[in-house]
């Protein structure tokens, strides 16, 4: 490598040497691209140091630019951009790269800009930037809209995005995109005035950061499109060794209910926890990671003090008290969810245990490679299933992960809200020449295909409100001052200054104790369902809801041994669609006998397997299975894709349109990852009749339309999209807009644009997101594809089978409370099984 002879590269090694270490050689590799002025992507396991490949890389070009003042030069400008997914993560980058600077001796500054950064820090870094900038997409775009913002990106080299395969896929990827393209064309202009001066004539680099992903070489494209360049992968050549360990339950229950099992095994834990240093405790939603903690503190009292929660509902300083813990190694467990999937160096961290089915592999992966987190350490990871059937689950990801079967990300396309809230932010700063900026926006990957036509429109848009808008003033925005589109009014640039950066999730409130003292942050719907005097969970406490005051819950604290655990909105995961094909073929093991005693988890669920091939059939990965059974309630059809809820939930409402056009019917409907049920009051016509025609792929679009509420799910896509887009504003501080309000206007813009402005692109959006996103329309597709080449089987058993009864527990969990569910649970358990014996 020429790398290998500069002043830089000497540096580092000398310094990786004290320590009795060497560099890997994707990370060398990586240093020797970024000095050569390429950009691309690394790719390694979890703690195979990517984040040194690409920060090491960046001091490295900086020593070799100032080789004989680098040790005394300071105040050098902003040097590095890293952008990360997470707050939480800031602090941890923010030390690994502050060991390296001190090391070095180098003058650097490493500064974090994101929601938590104190006003006098933002206030320094206004004066004089760190030369690195660790940030999130969000607090980039607050960057973007100050005045004269190209003087403080006028010195960056390079954009690091990491963990960028967390946020491909998501309006946050695509923030980072409409950034990169506003930084790449300051740079351009840069480069432009100082032809002349070849020490700052490098095109800008990025890189990403990312672990493995099914589409990594789509995930290099599209966060480097805005370059016009090929780019490069870098890969780690080595593979995460992973032990993978199944806690099977000392009895298989043969009529499986989701959620409940879990918890009965808490005790078998600890174990784990005592014989290792550090434990990881990954629960798959806020509200059961709150029960987890308290049933470990109630069958453990000794872990008291070494026992800790973390989700990102607890209060900041909390969540840094335990990140901090962790790299002491002063804990011994923390119960946690996915707010601590990604991260830097938790080193004492020995051991993880994944409560539940992660329902994909990559995220499996991502939580297994927290615990022995260096290149040659094992990661341990244990799976205790919430219910017999995911040991099934648990089989299926072993074999996954053998195969290297690892979930793609889909990015977004064309999200006209994201580009409205972004031309809004760099409007309300310098102002933007519209073919200057559609230029840029139009070499990004998310909106390469964007005509002029709707770029015109959303112009229009801006600046005089559009078709149906222009009565209003508010919505006339831009300003064009001899040709530069500008927002001049005080008023709406300090109401967009407000909600830069929003990506819309549930309204969230603050809990705060009635004698000051800040804990968390809680979802409004939960809050909205609660009395004074209701107890409920948060943060490991029990507390009692006392009153609403000034945005913020007020509560007390509570000694009662009862309290009702949050539920927040977006709680379950969908079964991602490697992990359904894996399913189906480990079923298919299972159905025809294809398995050793090896196979711990499918031998263990022997018992049920064989009380479902009595009483029904057992499904090769070429067969679907249709059970009709009869029972008080009426007449259910149970059907078992293994495709996931979201698909589910949207076949469902297809095959219940469809046969309400053979006969006059009306259905309730359940649905799990496994399958889905439909119910009614007469006989269900599903035979072997019209069974193929039912689960056909022709007119799939228009049947989806009719089938499913999709105007007002079109409407409460909209309303985020409004939000997003700058067309709802959510209120000053202390005045947050209630949800309910939100929606009425938004189904106020809605029902305008529908009647005077059909063709609007935010509609368009709105409608196009549901069959995507919620609806899943290219993967139901798929789906009914495959059916339509399978053979059918239908069934009719006396009783509800192992695997319906999921389902069946799923459909009574809307009406009955939590306490009486078990008990009726306990009931059905017991009767079928009686049945079963005779």
């Amino acid at each position: 490598m020429k790398l290998q002879k500069t002043n830089g590269y000497i540096q580092i090694i000398k310094g990786l040497q004290r320590y009795n270490r060497s560099p890997f050689i994707f990370q060398q590799q990586t240093w020797e691209q970024i000095e050569l002025g390429n950009s691309g992507l690394v790719n390694a396991p979890t703690g195979f140091g990517k984040t040194y490949a690409v920060f090491l890389g960046a001091v490295i070009q900086y020593i070799n630019n100032n080789p004989k003042d680098y040790l005394t030069r300071k105040n050098n400008g902003l040097q590095l951009i890293w952008i990360t997914p997470l707050r939480a993560l800031a602090k941890d980058i923010q030390r690994a790269m502050e060991e390296v600077i001190s090391e070095l001796g180098i003058q650097w500054q490493i500064g974090i800009r994101n929601g938590d950064t104190p006003t006098n820090e933002r206030a320094r870094q206004k004066k004089q930037m760190p030369e690195v900038l660790i940030i999130t997409p969000e607090s980039l775009h607050l960057l973007l809209a100050q005045k004269e913002y190209p003087n403080t990106f006028k010195d960056l080299k390079i954009i690091a995005v990491d963990e960028w395969h967390e946020l491909l896929g998501s309006k946050r990827g695509v923030q980072v995109e409409l950034a990169i393209s506003r930084l790449v064309g300051l740079n351009k202009k840069t480069k432009e005035q100082n032809t002349a001066i070849k020490t700052n004539n490098k095109p800008l680099c990025i890189w990403g950061i990312s672990a493995t992903i099914g589409n990594l070489e789509e995930a290099k494209d599209i966060l480097l499109s805005t370059l016009n360049k090929e780019g490069l992968i870098i890969r780690a050549p080595h593979k995460k060794k992973i032990e993978i360990e199944s806690i099977i339950p000392d009895e298989i229950e043969r009529f499986p209910w989701a959620g409940h099992l879990g918890i009965k095994l808490a005790e078998r834990i600890l174990p784990i926890i005592h014989s290792h240093k550090t434990t990881l405790v990954f629960i798959n939603t806020r509200g059961m990671s709150e029960r987890w903690y308290q049933q470990l503190l109630t069958v453990a009292p000794e872990l008291s003090g070494v026992l800790a929660l973390h989700h990102g509902s607890i209060e900041l300083d909390l969540r840094l008290w335990v990140e901090e813990a962790l790299h002491r190694g002063t804990l011994q467990a923390v119960v946690c969810t996915s707010s601590l999937d990604l991260g830097v160096d938790f080193r004492p961290v020995e051991a993880v245990v994944q409560v539940g089915s992660p329902k994909g592999v990559a995220r499996f992966l991502q939580r297994a490679g927290r615990s022995g987190h260096q290149p040659d350490a094992v990661s341990k990871i244990w799976f205790l299933p919430t219910h017999s059937l995911e040991l099934l689950e648990a089989a299926a990801l072993k074999e996954a992960m053998e195969e290297d079967l690892i979930e793609s990300r889909q990015p977004f396309l064309l999200c006209f809200d994201v580009l409205l809230q972004y031309l809004c932010s760099i409007a309300i700063s310098d102002g933007f020449y519209p073919n200057e900026i559609f230029k840029e926006i139009k070499a990004t990957y998310c909106y390469r295909d964007i005509t002029v036509e709707e770029w015109n429109t959303l112009l229009q848009f801006l600046h005089s409100g559009g078709k149906a808008l222009q009565q209003y003033d508010d919505y006339k925005k831009i300003e064009i001052i001899d040709g530069l589109y500008k927002i001049t009014n005080r008023r709406l640039a300090m109401r967009h200054r407000m909600h830069i950066g929003t990506i819309v999730s549930d309204a969230m409130m603050k809990v705060k104790f009635i004698s000051g003292g800040f804990i968390g942050i809680i979802e409004e719907w939960f809050i909205s369902r609660l009395n004074p005097g209701d107890v409920f969970t948060l943060a490991g406490r029990n507390l009692e809801f006392v009153m609403i005051k000034d945005m913020a819950v007020l509560v007390k604290k509570s000694t009662s041994t009862k309290s009702i655990v949050p539920s927040w909105m977006g709680g379950r995961l969908p079964l991602s669609s490697n992990l359904g094909s894996m399913l189906r073929k480990k079923l298919s093991d299972a159905a025809a006998g294809n398995y050793t005693k090896k196979d711990r988890e499918i031998t263990a669920l022997e018992p049920l397997f064989q009380l479902q091939k009595e009483n029904s059939h057992i499904p090769s990965s070429d067969e679907l299975l249709i059970e009709h059974i009869e029972t008080k309630d009426g007449f259910h059809v149970f059907i078992y894709p293994f495709e996931g809820r979201l698909v589910h939930e949207a076949m469902a409402a297809l095959l219940a349109y469809r046969i309400s056009k053979i006969l006059p019917i009306s259905f309730s409907i359940a649905m799990n990852d496994y399958g889905f049920e439909l119910l009614s009051d007469q006989p269900i016509p599903i035979d072997d009749t019209n069974v193929y025609e039912l689960f056909s792929d022709q007119n799939l679009l228009t049947d989806i339309q009719k089938a499913v509420n999709a105007s007002e799910m079109t409407k409460r896509k909209f309303r985020d999209i409004a939000v997003i887009g700058g067309l709802i504003f959510q209120g000053m501080p202390g005045e947050h807009v209630k949800q309910k309000h939100l929606q009425s206007s938004a189904s106020l813009l809605f029902n305008v644009f529908s009647e005077y402005d059909p063709d609007n692109l935010l509609l368009r959006q709105a409608f196009n997101e549901v069959l995507e996103q919620q609806m899943e329309e290219a993967r139901l597709r798929k789906m009914l594809n495959r059916i339509s080449k399978s053979r059918i089987v239908i069934c009719y058993p006396k009783q509800l089978t192992p695997f319906c009864f999921p389902i069946k527990v799923d459909s009574l969990r809307e009406n009955i409370s939590s306490e009486k569910l078990e008990d009726r649970i306990k009931k059905m358990q017991q009767q079928l099984e009686a049945a079963a014996k005779k």
